[in-house]
C-alpha cells in the first residue's frame, strides 16, 4: 500500500525527534540532507518566510493578549528611568497602590497596539529581496530580528502612538499617571518630572515586540523541533551546514 505525502512526512517527524534526542547536529542535518535534499532559491525564500510569518504571528499573539505585557517580566513595562525616583519616593510614603495601578495601565495600552503589529511585519516580509532572504538566513542569530527593526520602526511608532494615546486614555493611565505626578510633584523640595507618556510607552512596546521575535528567531534557528514542515527542515538545515563550512573555510568568521 502506498502511504500519503501526510503520512510520509508523520513518520519522518517521529523518527527526527527520535534521532534528535542522541544525535549530534552535524548528524541530523546529514540525514536531513539525505532526505529531503538542498534548497534551491526558491524554496528557500519561501521556507524563511514561513519561519518568519509563524514567529512575528506568535510573538504579536502573545503581547495583544490579556496581560501579554503586564505578566511577562522580559517586556513588561515599568516606570520611566527619569522617574524612577518618583516610584521609589511615592510607595515609601505608602502610596504604592497609585503606582501600580499606573504601571497595569501602560501595559495594557501597549497590548491594545500590539493587535496592530502583524500586518506590518507581513508587509516587511513580503518585499525581502532574495538577497535580504539569504542575507537574514546564513547571518546572526539575530539576523531576522535586526531586519524587522530597520524596515518596520517608522510604521510601528506611526500606527502604534494614536492607538496607544487612545488607550492611555481608554484605560484611564493619564489620569493614573497625573495622580502619580501630582502626588509626587507635591513634595518639598523634589525636582517637578514631566514624562511624554505616549511616546515612552509606544517605544517600550516596540521593544517588548522585538524582544518577542527575537526569542522566536533563536529557537528556529537552535531546535530542530520547532522546524514544524519539512521544507523549514530543509531550509533551516541548509543555513546550519552552510554556516559550519564558513567557519572551517575561514576559522575567524
Amino acid at each position: 500500500m502506498t502511504m500519503s505525502r501526510p503520512y510520509r512526512n508523520l513518520l519522518f517527524f517521529l523518527g527526527l525527534l527520535i534521532f534528535s534526542s542522541c544525535q549530534s547536529t552535524a548528524q541530523i542535518n546529514k540525514v536531513i540532507q539525505q532526505t529531503l535534499g538542498t534548497p534551491n532559491n526558491s524554496e528557500i525564500a519561501t521556507g524563511l518566510k514561513e519561519a518568519l510569518e509563524k514567529g512575528t504571528g506568535v510573538s504579536t499573539e502573545r503581547l495583544s493578549a490579556v496581560d501579554g505585557y503586564f505578566k511577562n517580566p522580559d517586556v513588561k513595562i515599568l516606570f520611566p528611568e527619569e522617574a524612577k525616583n518618583v516610584e521609589k519616593t511615592l510607595r515609601s510614603i505608602g502610596l504604592g497602590s497609585v503606582c501600580d495601578q499606573a504601571i497595569e495601565s501602560l501595559n495594557k495600552a501597549a497590548e491594545e497596539a500590539a493587535k496592530e503589529a502583524k500586518p506590518i511585519f507581513t508587509a516587511a516580509i513580503k518585499q525581502m529581496t532574495l538577497q535580504d532572504v539569504r542575507g537574514i538566513l546564513l547571518g546572526e542569530n539575530d539576523a531576522a530580528t535586526q531586519y524587522f527593526a530597520r524596515t518596520t520602526i517608522q510604521e510601528l511608532t506611526k500606527k502604534f502612538s494614536p492607538i496607544i494615546n487612545s488607550s492611555l486614555q481608554k484605560v484611564n493611565a493619564t489620569n493614573y499617571w497625573s495622580d502619580v505626578m501630582t502626588q509626587y510633584n507635591k513634595i518639598p523640595l523634589v525636582k517637578p518630572v514631566n514624562t511624554d507618556l505616549t511616546a515612552y510607552v509606544t517605544q517600550k512596546a516596540i521593544d517588548g515586540l522585538f524582544v518577542e521575535i527575537a526569542k522566536e528567531e533563536y529557537k528556529i534557528r537552535e531546535l530542530v523541533t520547532e522546524r514544524t514542515s519539512p521544507l523549514l527542515l530543509k531550509v533551516f538545515s541548509y543555513a546550519e551546514r552552510e554556516k559550519e563550512a564558513r567557519k572551517k573555510d575561514n576559522p575567524g568568521f
